[in-house]
């Protein structure tokens, strides 16, 4: 079988889809991998990194894809590309199927079995294939980085001769796998940090990396979902949890948000008046910004600065950290699909949580519960 690894067009997406060691695994598991010429350049990787490894190098997409019977990407195939893909061929990259639905029926027209490593199940088994992990803990450090760059203040504590500096105050909204990686990265950094989730068995993650967990009441379990996702909340949770943000957001140097729901649009945190009770000079990170933003004033991928208050709507951070973003993305991936590779042959095993829960089109139908339903909503 010939797994295929496309070279990324999107705009500023740096990442790719197997490094050499990946490549390395996938021969091993009895496929032949083919790249497109320049694939691995954005992220230090040269066409010749690959020869070594034995993988097949083509300049021609066309070519490349002739024949094929998987192909590998970061990002969402364009039309372009999915015209020249072989029908009942098996696609895998990072999308939001039930965002991205065009796409979504391109694929299930020509009768090829999708896969997104969004839809990889939080399980202990496929732990090794959660690419959305693996790619929000990069974005939870960048995120740190940036707002602290934006800063018109120190983050540490410090001691000096001409007197003593406070520690900038930085509250995480979303306690997940990007929001804790925020929080150590802001302790590191010297910041007194505060956190706040709708889930509160992450309490005790929180305060284990030295930061104030920020609780709202609740006799139910609002905010639980399944698989160690968040969940849309109750109105009156929704309430009680603004007045809660908007007392500690007022005296916030660094507010940095992932509040992200799989497929949905993202959750209001900050409304307009909220930034407005900030003092100027601080900054908003809103990690969600994909989805719409956590934040009411964000415009996507742009920065922006309203009554003195810095609004960050950057998208894609984990692509300007290349290297390792590429590295981890890769081996989810590729442990994904070695999963399914049985004797060089692709098993879709369609009683399989993991296969099936990541499928979402196979044999010209969608398979995936909400994306068919967002479509039939069309």
């Amino acid at each position: 079988m010939i797994a295929v690894v496309l070279k990324e067009t999107t705009a500023n997406e740096n990442r790719v889809a197997a490094t050499p060691q990946t490549v390395k695994d996938l021969i091993k598991s009895g496929l032949t991998v083919r790249v497109e010429s320049g694939a691995g350049e954005a992220s230090y990787i040269t066409d010749q990194d690959y020869k070594d490894v034995n993988a097949e190098i083509f300049s021609n997409q066309t070519s490349i894809l002739k024949g094929a019977d998987i192909i590998l990407k970061v990002a969402s195939a364009t039309k372009a590309e999915i015209e020249k893909m072989p029908d009942n061929a098996a696609y895998i990259s990072l999308c939001q199927t039930t965002r991205e639905l065009e796409f979504v029926k391109l694929l299930n027209d020509k009768s090829i079995t999708g896969f997104s490593m969004h839809l990889i199940p939080r399980t202990t088994l496929a732990q090794s294939m959660d690419a959305l992990s693996s790619q929000a803990n990069i974005a939870g450090y960048k995120s740190v980085l940036v707002g602290a760059s934006h800063l018109p203040v120190y983050m540490p504590l410090l001691m000096t001769a001409a007197g003593t500096i406070p520690p900038a105050k930085v509250l995480i909204l979303g306690a997940g796998v990007a929001g804790l990686q925020a929080i150590a990265t802001a302790k590191r950094l010297g910041a007194q940090v505060e956190a706040f989730d709708v889930r509160p068995e992450v309490k005790e993650q929180v305060e284990s990396l030295g930061a104030k967990f920020i609780e709202v009441e609740s006799d139910n379990d609002d905010g639980v979902g399944k698989g160690g996702y968040a969940k849309e909340t109750s109105e009156d949770y929704k309430n009680r949890q603004q007045a809660k943000i908007k007392e500690h957001i007022a005296k916030s140097n660094l507010v940095i948000t992932t509040a992200l729901i799989p497929g949905r649009p993202a959750p209001l945190l900050i409304p307009r008046d909220m930034v407005e009770g900030m003092k100027p000079g601080s900054v908003i990170i809103d990690l969600a910004s994909e989805n719409g933003g956590n934040c009411e004033l964000t415009q996507m991928g742009e920065l922006i600065e309203h009554n003195g208050v810095k609004i960050d709507g950057t998208l894609n951070f984990p692509a300007s950290i290349q290297i390792h973003a590429s590295q981890l993305y890769a081996k989810n991936i590729s442990t994904f699909l070695t999963y399914m590779v049985k004797d060089g042959h692709l098993n879709l095993n369609l009683d399989d949580e993991i296969i099936s829960g990541a499928m979402f089109t196979h044999n010209g139908k969608v398979t995936h519960e909400l994306t068919s339903k967002a479509l039939g909503e069309q």
